[in-house]
Parts: structure tokens; C-alpha cells; sequence
């Protein structure tokens, strides 16, 4: 080999040009277009020094420094220099970000990367072409915040989903539950101890298309001695609207929660996004801080409870998957599965990868389908390798998106929620012991 080769830049050495560190030169006018624009402290936080690089899933399969979370704060400093304008190139630069927050982890300044995201989301809304903002507004304003149209939608689903592309139809769950009701109040059963009251989110996505995870949550809290209480007054989230650019929604759903759970000791959350979400309400809106606790966490923590027993059905192996808003934005990581050992027979194994997102990503697989599918085959692919026949998934996003991979490589594994797993174990042990009643 010749001396006078050059040996490869480490990666994330290179600067993407214009990088600056803190600080402006002068006094700048900004291009931003909305109030809801990446403030000055957050963009000064980072120091470019590009140890998220490795970690981000974009950068990861495009090598593309405008895919990363240093070449997108780049960007959102060019803007607020007056150097560039928030346009169709500024957009796909933000558009391509899962908003995963694996920099998050890694970042030794603790740059606010996701808040930064959904700020710049909300700049290009506006500029996006009218079809599209139709089509959000429709969604995201129209559909998810009002139960009544939720409900109708997944009335007609069967219909419409097969009116969808092929791509999509594969993302829908082939069935819905637009007339079932959670219990607006569920008891602690008689014989078991009462620990206390909680409210449980039921949520938009969740409740019509994953019911019986709703159900399974009520039925493991109650058993568990906790009264549980289902706010009729409640409404979505907001996590997607906030994600995507509809941040006045996302304040007018997180001040309507906050006002239905208001007084509620735990309010209770069994999907990630969600829970990552309502975690954050205190900074989105004044007043409307509410006290989140992961379904599976809050178990983990507070236990089952003295009389609860757990009984396994056969040998299995379970999949875990980590949720982004789970393992990120909440640090959920070993309660689950230490939840999931405690069930007898039941062994508990890490995806290669696991910590990577799946590509679901709220909207990403519908918008970004292209890096979405990548991402997507290369956690259906991991999972095949484990060998396991069951895949607990806790965030229904990433739960339709691992179906869709699964279904691609037709292997033969089934997709649930953590939760149920433990509803079905304790239900087998309450079987077990139940007196036997002569005829």
C-alpha cells in the first residue's frame, strides 16, 4: 500500500458547511414564518460534534449528512441566520427524520432534538402543497380528535381498506371495533386488596383498532387492586398532531385531557407514543401537566400485588420490541421484560438491532415510504432470527408496521401487546385456583 494514501475520516468528523458552534457573527433576521419556530438555546445547544451520526437510522442507510440530526440542526440554524428559507428543500430535509430520538441518547450536550423537530415541522406546514395539508387537516383535525367520526371511519374500514394500495392495506389491521365501549369505571374484585384509583388513557388508534389491549389493561389494573376509571371526556392524545406539524390542535387536545383527567392519582398509558407524548403536556401547554405512567412501568414498579399469580400456557419464546417513545423519551426498557419472565415458561429475548426504529414512525410509513420499508424489513428480518413465535410490541405503530414485515417474509409470528401476555397468564392462574364447584 502506497504511503501516501489517505486514511478515511472518522465518521461524523467532517463538518457539513456552514456548520457554526454557538454564537452568531451579528445581528440576523430570521426566516422563520410562525412562532412556533426551533428556538436560539436549543439550536446553540449542539455543538455539531457528530457522535449521533452512528445512531441515527437515516444517516445510517443514506450516508447523507442533510439526514442526520447535525446536517437538520444545520438547516434550522441556516434559517434562523436569515441564510435560507423554510422551502420545499428545508422541508425534505425535516420530513426524512423519524424523530426517533436515538441522538437524544447519545448527545453529551442534551440537545432537545425531537422538540426542535416538531417546532421546524410546524414552519413547513404552512408551505405545503394544498392536497396534502387537506389531507392532514382531514386526519389529524377531523377524524382522531372527534370519537363519533373515529367510530364511523372504522365502520366503513373493511370497505375502504380495500380500496387502499397494496402498501397501505398491508399497514391497516384487517379488522376494527367501531361499536365496542371500554367500561367507564372498572371495580377491584371482590376478595383483593384496593391500592388506589387510576385513570386509563383509552386513545384513537388504540381503543378502535386495538381494543382488547384497552381490555386487557383494565382487566390486569383491576385484578392488580387498582380501580380503574375511563374519562368518557377524553380525547386523542395529540402526539401525531404534534409530530406533524398541527401544534394548536395538539395544545387543544392536551388542555382537554388535562381537564378530563384533572384530579386522576396515575393516569395510565399502554402505548408508547402516546405515553412519551402526555409525558411532555406541561411543555406544550400551560397548566396541563398530568402524572403519566407506562402501563407495564407502572406494574413493574408498584408490583402485582400479594394474591396475583402468574401461569404459563407452554414453553414460549417472546420477542421484545422497543418501542422509540418507550426505550428514548421514557427510559422503559427492563420493566417489561422482567414482567414477561415472571411468567412461568416464558423466555424473553432481545431483537439484533432492538434499540433501532422499526420505521413506523407515526405517519413516517405513509409519507416516507421508501427508507420506511428499508427499516421495516430489517426488523422483520431480525426477528425471524430469534427464532420466536410471539413479538411483544407496545405501541400500536409499531405494531401494524412489524405486521406488515412479518407478513412480507410469511413467517409465522404473532404481534401483542406486553399486556397481554400478563392478562392471559394471571387469567390461567386464577383459573388454576378457583374452587371447584360440584354439580
Amino acid at each position: 500500500m502506497s504511503d501516501d494514501v489517505t486514511p478515511p475520516a472518522p465518521l461524523g468528523a467532517e463538518m457539513p458547511t456552514g456548520v457554526r458552534f454557538v454564537g452568531r457573527e451579528g445581528p440576523v433576521a430570521a426566516n422563520w414564518i410562525g412562532s412556533d419556530h426551533p428556538v436560539d438555546a436549543d439550536l446553540d445547544a449542539c455543538v455539531a460534534c457528530g457522535l449521533c451520526l452512528p445512531h441515527c437510522p437515516t444517516y445510517r442507510l443514506t450516508g447523507d449528512e442533510t439526514a442526520s440530526p447535525r446536517g437538520r440542526i444545520a438547516a434550522m440554524r441556516a434559517v434562523a441566520d436569515g441564510l435560507a428559507e423554510v422551502d420545499d428543500t428545508f422541508s425534505s430535509f425535516m420530513d426524512r427524520c423519524l424523530v426517533c430520538r436515538a441522538c437524544e441518547d447519545v448527545c453529551p450536550s442534551h440537545v432537545p432534538f425531537g422538540r426542535m423537530m416538531e417546532a421546524a415541522r410546524t414552519e413547513i406546514e404552512p408551505h405545503r402543497a394544498p392536497g396534502a395539508r387537506l389531507l392532514r387537516w382531514l386526519g389529524l383535525d377531523v377524524v382522531l380528535p372527534h370519537p363519533a367520526v373515529l367510530r364511523a371511519t372504522a365502520l366503513v374500514q373493511p370497505l375502504a381498506r380495500m380500496l387502499l394500495p397494496r402498501r397501505l392495506r398491508a399497514l391497516v389491521p384487517r379488522t376494527a371495533a367501531p361499536l365496542r365501549w371500554l367500561p367507564a369505571e372498572r371495580l377491584v374484585p371482590a376478595g383483593t386488596e384496593a391500592r388506589g384509583t387510576v385513570a386509563v388513557l383509552a386513545g384513537c388508534v388504540q381503543d378502535r383498532w386495538f381494543h382488547d389491549v384497552n381490555l386487557a389493561t383494565v382487566r390486569v389494573l383491576a385484578r392488580c387492586g387498582w380501580r380503574v376509571i375511563v374519562p368518557r371526556a377524553q380525547r386523542c392524545c395529540g402526539a401525531l398532531h404534534a409530530h406533524n406539524g398541527r401544534m394548536d390542535t395538539a395544545r387543544r387536545l392536551a388542555r382537554r385531557n388535562a381537564s378530563a383527567f384533572a384530579g386522576a392519582d396515575h393516569v395510565v398509558v399502554n402505548a408508547a407514543g402516546c405515553g412519551a407524548h402526555m409525558s411532555g403536556y406541561g411543555e406544550l401547554a400551560e397548566g396541563t401537566s398530568l402524572p403519566v405512567r407506562d402501563v407495564m412501568a407502572f406494574l413493574f414498579e408498584e408490583g402485582l400485588g400479594s394474591d396475583v399469580r402468574l401461569a404459563g400456557d407452554e414453553e414460549t419464546t417472546v420477542a421484545y420490541h422497543d418501542a422509540c417513545h418507550a426505550l428514548r423519551a421514557q427510559g422503559i426498557e427492563d420493566q417489561p421484560r422482567s414482567l414477561l419472565r415472571a411468567v412461568p415458561g416464558v423466555s424473553v429475548v432481545d431483537i439484533a438491532g432492538g434499540d433501532r426504529c422499526c420505521g413506523a414512525a407515526g405517519l413516517y410509513n405513509v409519507t416516507e415510504a421508501g427508507l420506511s420499508s428499508e427499516l421495516r424489513r430489517a426488523k422483520a428480518d431480525a426477528i425471524g432470527e430469534t427464532g420466536a413465535r410471539i413479538v411483544a410490541s407496545a405501541n400500536p405503530g409499531c405494531t401494524m408496521q412489524l405486521r406488515a414485515g412479518l407478513d412480507e417474509l410469511n413467517a409465522s409470528v404473532r404481534v401483542v401487546h406486553p399486556i397481554e401476555i400478563l392478562d392471559a397468564a394471571i387469567a390461567r392462574a386464577d383459573a388454576h385456583s378457583a374452587p371447584s364447584v360440584r354439580p
